[in-house]
């Protein structure tokens, strides 16, 4: 189940469940060999070393016993292959700030405190020296404060009973029972999947006309698909099974029944020019903030970009709109009051994502100054489309979106994976 529990506050989600229930089988057509007996398994260790040459972090293979299906070609078997997310990307046992950091949280806790007193002194020792230092915040600092304030105990105390329920059915486990793990840290792969890269540089490609980017449909066994077939187009994997794709050598597993559009958001008409409208849009726009700026681990948009997004033209009547955000208040606000009007959306509920270890614990302190342990996401409902729907069929009613629900998980080690919105948003 990919809802471990669900109370009042929330959900306390099972991220790699949900993930798994996809069910990624690959069907590979064989010709039958001469020998009547044919091996249907393989050894695991074998297996576990195919998925990380191919797959880079995220997918290992499990082996299957069972036996070939024949086919309607006639001679041909089919053969099932079954991937899984790695499980160990979850297995987060300790918080990333330990308990040996804590003071320097605590010190740093005291700015707090300086809401209506905008400066305080502190002392800072240098080479044995003390001398003084005025310290200022500025205003999105002192506004961050005053949010924490606000949602901290909603936070708190929904995920605690949360978390109380999962220790208590087995899902989460102390530290002590699990004292082997907590000690070991999690290394990724070196060839460790990076799409950021490919959107890069599909928007320095030559531009393509509309014949040439209409929908690819990944047939079945086709291995004349090239790389660059797969970029600014829409692609399809229209059958029940999975489908494997190879982009600069790294092979992606394709869900049955999806698609995907891998390109920059200038290069949006390819989706515009299907014609489809949707009932849900999640977005994650790559914010700026100084962490991106640092690292240059991918390029951030500015406000007027992320406008620019065709939402209204994608949006159905009644589209629910989700939006991560940073704990930015600057951020938080534009969505509010810029963004979602821009388009026509209107702000209906503000929900919580809670970071937890698999023992229970917050993966930041809760009042750490630098980064805490909760992503926000604002939910809107696009309002134009829904009063016009609304006003043809009087008998159309919109589900209520509760307003402050936490979703409290155990975050992938992957950057910037978010838990899934469609266990919560169907319940």
């Amino acid at each position: 189940m990919s809802v471990v529990h669900e109370l009042s506050p929330g959900w306390l989600l099972d991220h790699l469940a949900f993930i798994n229930k996809i069910s990624y089988e690959l069907h590979q057509h064989h010709e039958p060999c001469c020998s009547k007996s044919r091996p249907t398994s393989v050894h695991l260790d074998s297996l576990h070393m195919d998925s990380v040459s191919s797959f880079g972090a995220s997918a290992t293979f499990v082996p299957s016993t069972s036996k070939p299906e024949n086919d309607d070609r006639g001679n041909c078997e089919m053969f099932i292959q079954k991937y899984v997310f790695r499980s160990e990307l979850f297995d987060i046992s300790k918080p990333y700030i330990t308990s040996a950091n804590h003071k320097e949280c605590q010190e740093s806790k005291e700015k707090e405190d300086l809401v209506n007193d905008v400066k305080k002194e502190i002392f800072i020792s240098i080479n044995g020296k003390k001398r003084k230092r005025c310290v200022a915040f500025n205003q999105g600092e002192l506004d961050a404060m005053e949010y924490h304030r606000k949602i901290r105990g909603l936070i708190l105390d929904g995920s605690s009973q949360l978390i109380q329920e999962g220790l208590t059915s087995g899902f989460l486990h102390s530290c002590s029972e699990k004292l082997n793990k907590c000690s070991e840290p999690i290394t990724l792969p070196l060839d460790t999947c990076n799409l950021s890269e490919l959107c890069e540089m599909a928007k320095h490609l030559p531009f393509l006309n509309e014949t040439e980017l209409q929908t690819l449909q990944l047939m079945e066994d086709d291995t004349s698909v090239t790389e660059q077939d797969l970029f600014s187009r829409i692609v399809e994997n229209t059958s029940s099974f999975t489908k494997i794709i190879t982009l600069m050598g790294q092979k992606y597993l394709l869900p049955p029944k999806s698609s995907f559009l891998l390109s920059d958001i200038s290069c949006m008409h390819p989706l515009l020019n299907c014609k489809k409208t949707y009932d849900v849009i999640v977005i994650d726009p790559p914010w700026q903030n100084k962490s991106v700026k640092r690292s240059n681990r991918y390029s951030y948009l500015s406000p007027l970009q992320i406008k620019q997004i065709p939402v209204p033209k994608l949006a159905a009547p009644s589209c629910l709109v989700v939006t991560w955000v940073t704990n930015r208040q600057k951020h938080l606000r534009f969505v509010k009051e810029e963004l979602y009007p821009s388009w026509s959306v209107e702000v209906v509920a503000e929900w919580h994502w809670v970071k937890i270890t698999s023992s229970g614990e917050f993966v930041f302190p809760l009042d750490s100054p630098h980064k805490k342990p909760y992503e926000g996401l604002i939910l809107g409902r696009v309002r134009e489309k829904a009063a016009l729907l609304l006003s043809r069929n009087a008998d159309v009613k919109e589900l209520p979106i509760p307003d402050h629900k936490l979703i409290v998980s155990v975050p992938c080690t992957l950057h910037s994976h978010k838990p899934p919105l469609a266990v919560c948003l169907e319940m």
